[in-house]
């Protein structure tokens, strides 16, 4: 990340001066003032990255005016500069503030070592609450013995140590981002930033600032300047997450970042470079979006570098009780509860569950079975909370605590959907013949009845199921690709 404003404070014409070629060097723009007055006048008017101040002036003190910098609310990182150096004097400069402390006289290679120092802590600062923290789950990511999971292993470890951009595609709850981090780790970016930023959670009207960041005064509420995700992701990788959900109007300018490299902040002039390695993300089908003219066909393909599926758990089924000894493990010593594994009826529904939120929602489901069963036995098929009933051997190895309180595990289990059956629906549990309807089957006709009991708002459709807009959109999504589109005719708004 580069200084865009540098103030030297110096009253001596020589130093100044000095300072001034050094910084030109590195083409950045630097003011001059040769006494505290006038850096006052400088700081009122417009902020700075970095301010070399000298720490006695004609007007006053220098650590007095550090003191007074260090509570500006765009306070520059501040280099103290004197001919008169001693222990005492940095130990104040630096406790007052100061990032560094130099000596006169000094070398021009002694200020580009505070430079560089000085840019990578700013980046530092200001990526830290950015930084997307390893999730407690990074160590079940590859677990599997799956043909899937091998062959995305073996993907991982050709394009993780290259800078190709990334499309991962797959189900929620499937590990996506996760997936990226191992992307990232195992590439020779791994020391730098890895910043996220998750499309569908930010407001489309700031999504441009969060994107390239913004001057101060660019919009009401800009009080200062900011920089974008792609700006504190310099050097290192940026992740799109949810991509399919940048709205059209800001499609053609990430195309252009991706392109060139370069843009310009809201409110601003100033064209910046970055190197940045792009890592996307979706749960949708983006060409399917391509194709109604909801995603830019050119941005699809210049995402679409190296594309990586990540499989569902229908997709991989040999590995589920992998994943379950593994989260088992985990929640045990989460919270002390030592449990003797599954029983075998528990592992039989944990086979026989279609888990529609995949990994995530295997992950759930153990740490809930665990923190239901009793110290020192099995995990039962109860526990697991899972649709079915219990089987006759989990029954009879039921502890007395479960017997107490049979309502606990079915309160805590997933309700089926409800809603009013609607004439010409088939909302009931069975079909025609008798047969117990799938879980899906039943979710599916819940979505119709409430689209028809609300004439097709979204909306309040979702309100009445109690699930999200964005929830139902892509299940009738999903209705749609397989060639169901249960909405047709329906209020396509989402009000």
């Amino acid at each position: 990340m580069s200084f865009e404003k540098i103030l030297i404070v110096e009253d001596d014409l020589v130093i100044r001066n000095l300072l001034q070629s050094i910084f030109m060097r590195h083409k950045l723009p630097v003011s001059l003032a040769d006494n505290l007055a006038q850096a006052q006048a400088h700081l009122a008017r417009e902020p700075f990255d970095l301010m070399m101040l000298d720490l006695r002036l004609p007007d006053g003190d220098g650590l007095k005016f550090l003191e007074q910098v260090s509570t500006l609310p765009e306070r520059p990182l501040v280099v103290m500069v004197t001919g008169f150096g001693s222990v005492e004097s940095a130990v104040a400069c630096m406790r007052a503030g100061a990032f560094d402390y130099v000596l006169k006289p000094f070398s021009p290679s002694q200020i580009d070592v505070i430079l560089r120092k000085a840019q990578t802590y700013r980046q530092l600062v200001k990526v830290n609450s950015l930084l997307s923290d390893d999730p407690e789950d990074d160590d079940a990511l590859l677990v599997g013995r799956s043909p899937a999971m091998t062959r995305l292993r073996q993907l991982i470890d050709r394009v993780a140590p290259t800078d190709a951009t990334v499309l991962i595609t797959g189900e929620s709850g499937t590990g996506k981002e996760m997936i990226s981090r191992e992307f990232y780790r195992r590439s020779p970016r791994r020391g730098q930033p890895f910043i996220k930023v998750n499309c569908a959670a930010v407001s489309q009207t700031l999504i441009e600032s969060e994107f390239f960041g913004h001057e101060r005064g660019a919009f009401t509420g800009a009080t200062e300047r900011r920089e974008g995700r792609f700006e504190l992701a310099n050097n290192g990788t940026l992740l799109l997450d949810e991509v399919s959900e940048i709205p059209p109007s800001l499609q053609a300018k990430l195309l252009r970042v991706l392109q060139e490299r370069e843009f310009e902040r809201v409110g601003g002039s100033r064209t910046i470079k970055v190197n940045v390695r792009i890592i996307a993300t979706s749960n949708r089908d983006l060409m399917s979006n391509v194709q109604k003219g909801e995603f830019r066909q050119d941005l699809y393909y210049r995402l679409n570098v190296f594309p990586v599926h990540v499989p569902s758990l229908r997709e991989r089924v040999e590995d589920i009780p992998l994943l379950a000894d593994h989260f088992l493990r985990r929640f045990t010593r989460k919270h002390g509860i030592k449990v003797s594994g599954f029983s075998d009826s528990a592992r039989a529904a944990l086979l026989a569950y279609r888990w529609p939120g995949n990994v995530r929602e295997l992950q759930n489901t153990v740490e809930r079975a665990v923190i239901l069963s009793e110290s020192g036995r099995p995990v039962t098929a109860a526990a697991l909370g899972l649709p079915g009933d219990m089987s006759a051997t989990d029954v009879q190895t039921t502890s007395t605590w479960e017997s107490s309180e049979p309502d606990l595990a079915s309160a805590l289990a997933p309700a089926a959907p409800a809603a009013e059956p609607v004439s010409g629906d088939n909302t009931s549990l069975t079909d025609g013949s008798g047969h117990v309807l799938r879980l899906d089957a039943l979710e599916k006709n819940a979505i119709r009845a409430a689209l028809r009991q609300t004439s097709g708002n979204r909306t309040q459709a979702a309100a009445a199921l109690g699930i999200s807009i964005r929830t139902l959109r892509n299940k009738l999504q999903e209705y749609r690709d397989a060639g169901d589109p249960i909405d047709a005719g329906a209020d396509t708004g989402d009000a």
